[in-house]
């Protein structure tokens, strides 16, 4: 809409003077990077269901692929810093930040972790870069909340490892130059990397969807898909493993809803100075516009000091799981009723891709649902708080 000022970031609690100057500067680079390659392709790439593939190289120049591990050609960001790189991305879209969390908190991450030496030298650095893409093969076409019930199996013929079964919505699964499986083997759940062109894997997009459509979305079919026996992440021993990184995956989750929310205020609150209705005056000036606001930026402010923390208690090694699927479940969810109040500010408006709006509130029922369902969070936290697990 004419007159619409460019973003310019949200903080009603003046929370930036609790960033160090090298936090400020490294949202800067994002937030310019989104602004400048971002925001300008987006919506064809969300009309069109396509992947902005031309940013990947960008990403892995910007560092901001597997931007908080170490070594390896990776950035080494603090946690905050990292959290504010997704923060960024999803202002510009889901689709874009779940590509970059997928590659470092899912990918890299379980090989840095658990992979032997060999393995970190071959992927690492042609991941941090964008050479190679990755993708996480944990949930089943029957086995989403319940990873412990995957049918995938993997069993040993002489040296190698021969594995069968099906993973299904795997972001960035035909675009993979490696896939993380992870499969049931006579000593437990254990982890694979399945190279793209090994015989028997075979990936299928997903089409038709209504969310996350600037996103690759697969399904992999496992069928005698032999691999060596080094293809297998050493470390990773149990379920134990594939939950780790969920929880590192699940904590960029939860700064990105933020500014998927950021944006669908920012648009919101404008779009409501600008618009004038009855005695030409702007519908900002009634209540019920006002108490909307009202609510999104209480909303977004309390979701920021939440991220906030649980970022600084991650870079002190003493944020919990549980705290995570707060972080995750509760700023999803803001995001989500935030980007519903402000396609109700812009009446008819809000539902053409002219704004931003109705494509985050499309994406965010995905970000609501991946990664831990809001119910599945629940249980996670109920769990810590009372020492009784209600999952079974």
């Amino acid at each position: 809409m004419v007159g619409m000022e460019p973003f310019r970031g949200v903080d009603f609690l003046h929370i930036d003077s609790l960033f160090s100057e090298e936090e400020l500067l490294v949202r800067q680079t994002a937030r310019q990077f989104v602004e400048e390659r971002v925001i300008p392709i987006v919506r064809d790439c969300y009309r069109e269901a396509r992947f902005p593939s031309e940013l990947i190289g960008e990403l892995g120049r910007l560092g901001f692929l597997g931007a908080n591990l170490e070594g390896y050609g990776c950035a080494g960001l603090n946690n905050v810093e990292y959290g504010l790189v997704m923060q960024e991305l999803e202002r510009g879209d889901s689709g874009l930040r779940s590509f970059v969390s997928v590659q470092g908190a899912l990918v890299m991450y379980p090989i840095l972790t658990f992979g032997s030496e060999d393995q970190k030298q071959r992927w690492l650095p042609r991941l941090q870069s964008g050479e190679a893409i990755g993708c996480f093969g944990l949930t089943e076409p029957d086995f989403g909340s319940n990873p412990s019930g995957m049918r995938t199996r993997a069993r040993r013929e002489g040296q190698d490892w021969v594995l069968d079964g099906e993973k299904t919505w795997i972001t960035n699964g035909s675009a993979a130059s490696v896939a993380v499986i992870w499969a049931r083997t006579e000593e437990g759940i254990r982890g694979f990397l399945v190279e793209r062109g090994t015989p028997g894997l075979v990936s299928t997009d997903i089409h038709g969807k209504w969310s996350m459509r600037a996103s690759v979305t697969s399904s992999l079919s496992l069928a005698d898909c032999r691999i060596p026996g080094a293809n297998m992440l050493p470390g990773a021993k149990d379920l134990k493993a594939p939950l780790m990184c969920l929880t590192q995956a699940r904590f960029g989750i939860g700064w990105g809803a933020i500014g998927a929310a950021m944006e669908c205020y920012e648009t919101a609150r404008q779009y409501a100075i600008l618009r004038k209705q009855f005695d030409d005056r702007p519908i900002a000036s009634h209540q019920l516009v006002q108490e909307k606001l009202v609510w999104m930026i209480t909303e977004i402010t309390k979701a920021q000091l939440l991220a906030m923390q649980v970022g600084r208690l991650k870079d002190r090694g003493k944020a919990e799981p549980a705290h995570i699927s707060m972080l995750k479940r509760n700023n999803a969810a803001m995001a989500l009723d935030c980007a519903r109040l402000s396609r109700d500010l812009l009446g008819a408006n809000g539902i053409t891709d002219e704004y931003p709006i109705m494509r985050h509130m499309c994406n965010l029922e995905t970000v609501k649902t991946y990664e831990g369902t809001d119910h599945i969070h629940a249980l996670a936290i109920g769990e810590k708080v009372t020492g009784i697990s209600a999952y079974k």
